[in-house]
């Protein structure tokens, strides 16, 4: 291990968990290796996913080369700044930001320094895919939250550098069935342990007619120096309709705790309006953020200790736990509150119930898989099994197995797919209409 990682484990508050720990390994070795490395990082919510991310940057950095972190939302990017800073200028290493408000001058002057290789970690969004933004040598890199960024947006990223090793990390835990389906091409490590201390969280379900006891209680909590996110319902599948159902619940729980009190964020704000009311909320000043799901990814707040959901039946599994993981960061007991619309339906009665049961995001995926299918993790569809051409999931779900292993071997003994058995599996790729597979093989 290398001096800068030597130096962050050693002056960290807590002690990595044996998920990270065996994680960081894997890592290590990978990037050790000649071949080009290709792995997933799965861990549930506040499992340290990024801690272990940050670890194989400095790994790259030791090695003179540079990393890139790409996140999803400028949001999440901003707070993997705020929060890996300290640790990179603890350990001397250069970590700075791009997105896409990065204009002129400002921009420029960042580009020069990624070129000049004076940037070691660059931490961004879609912005790092930008055609003029060149590194002196890329050597890592990190894309958080995988299925939102499209294969040829990941392709173009690898193609930042000569040989570029690539680490995919995701929240949303996957069943084993769907990581040999999804992600069968990549090795995976799994951080299924929560860092020690982390308390449990008190999930209830409340019917909508009790709103007002709700606001009453939060009302209490707020006055002990507690904050609260609420979450607004989706609506129709219609962006239109969620921020409207935002702006109204803001209004109400505006006139409920005061106008300087309760602050909102959505996706149609500018960047400096969602940095202000993150800022905000972060320091203290509004108590309650009015959200819609922008929120459902990163976003990290100690202090806040209560997430409130509303109209909670329309919302999947995944992402009920994702946002009930916003919550439970800090050292105080934490609370969510799944709102519903009685009378609920078998399915969400049954998805609210399992949100009650468990914590366990793995379980819980697993769950969601017998409910609903898979749908496409990394593309839109939200249910049903993934297409093959000739595989059916539900039935076959052994073979994916064994097809993993073999397709392994066949790659390592010949990787360029040139003997007998390679050019059949090419004119296989082809015949099934899945020969890009083979170019897009080394990005997930």
């Amino acid at each position: 291990m290398g001096a800068c990682k030597r130096k962050i484990l050693a002056q960290l508050p807590y002690k990595p968990t044996g998920a990270q720990s065996r994680a960081i390994a894997e890592i290590s070795a990978d990037m050790d290796s000649p071949r080009r490395m290709n792995r997933l990082l799965q861990g549930d919510v506040g499992a340290g996913k990024t801690l272990v991310g940050f670890m194989a940057l400095l790994q790259a950095v030791e090695a003179r080369g540079q990393g890139v972190l790409m996140a999803p939302t400028e949001i999440l990017a901003r707070q993997h700044l705020e929060g890996l800073r300290p640790l990179a200028d603890f350990a001397g290493v250069r970590l700075e930001i791009l997105t896409g408000r990065d204009k002129n001058a400002v921009r420029r002057q960042k580009l020069a320094d990624l070129r000049s290789g004076d940037i070691n970690i660059l931490v961004g969004t879609h912005a790092v895919f930008q055609k003029d933004v060149e590194f002196y040598d890329l050597r890592l890199s990190i894309i958080d939250e995988q299925h939102r960024f499209g294969v040829n947006q990941r392709l173009a990223l690898g193609e930042k550098g000569i040989k570029v090793d690539v680490l995919t990390m995701t929240a949303t835990p996957i069943p084993r069935s769907l990581e040999l389906a999804h992600y069968g091409d990549m090795d995976v490590s799994i951080l299924d342990e929560k860092p020690p201390g982390r308390k449990p969280i008190i999930t209830a379900a409340v019917p909508l007619a009790r709103l007002p006891d709700v606001i009453t209680k939060l009302k209490t909590a707020i006055s002990l120096g507690r904050q609260a996110y609420w979450v607004c319902p989706l609506v129709e599948e219609s962006e239109f309709m969620d921020l409207t159902a935002a702006a109204e619940r803001f209004k109400v729980l505006r006139a409920a705790f005061g106008d300087d009190h309760v602050g909102l964020v959505h996706g149609q704000l500018t960047p400096a309006e969602k940095d202000a009311a993150m800022a905000a909320f972060v320091a203290g000043k509004t108590k309650v953020l009015v959200a819609t799901t922008v929120i459902e990814v990163g976003v990290d707040i100690p202090n806040a200790t209560i997430m409130v959901i509303e109209r909670a039946e329309n919302f999947g599994l995944a992402q009920l736990h994702q946002l009930r993981g916003r919550v439970g960061r800090g050292e105080a007991a934490s609370t969510c509150l799944l709102i519903y619309q009685h009378p609920l339906t078998e399915s969400g009665d049954r998805r609210l119930a399992i949100l009650r049961e468990t914590e366990d995001g793995f379980r819980i995926a697993e769950e969601d898989l017998k409910m609903r299918g898979a749908g496409d993790v990394i593309g839109t569809v939200q249910s049903g099994l993934p297409k093959f051409k000739v595989a059916d999931l539900d039935v076959q779900t052994s073979l994916m197995a064994i097809a993993h292993q073999d397709a392994r071997m066949l790659l390592q003994s010949d990787p360029s797919l040139t003997s007998p058995r390679g050019k059949a599996a090419r004119t296989l790729l082809w015949l099934m209409e899945q020969d890009k597979s083979i170019r897009l093989i080394s990005v997930g």
